[in-house]
């Protein structure tokens, strides 16, 4: 189990594990539910796509046009019916 401490402030540090493990970084909004049971979910806030454009990396193959696309989706379909 990960712990963390409460300052007098009443704050906290998010453990580094769980941090990673949520994706989190520096200036990210986290959201806190009581639940009926008296526990406490710690969820990320949804993001628009431009804020995290760019943490998945870059592409390690080119991009499909459009008809390369169509013609794998038709291979696909041939391969199932088959």
């Amino acid at each position: 189990m990960t712990t963390a401490t409460l300052t007098t402030k009443g704050q906290i540090t998010i453990p580094k594990d769980i941090r990673q493990h949520l994706l989190l970084q520096t200036g990210d909004k986290v959201d806190f539910t009581l639940t009926k049971s008296g526990e406490v979910l710690l969820k990320p806030v949804t993001r628009r796509v431009d804020e995290v454009f760019g943490r998945l990396g870059k592409r390690k193959q080119k991009a499909l046009t459009p008809e390369e696309m169509d013609a794998a989706i038709r291979k696909r379909l041939a391969e199932r019916k088959a």
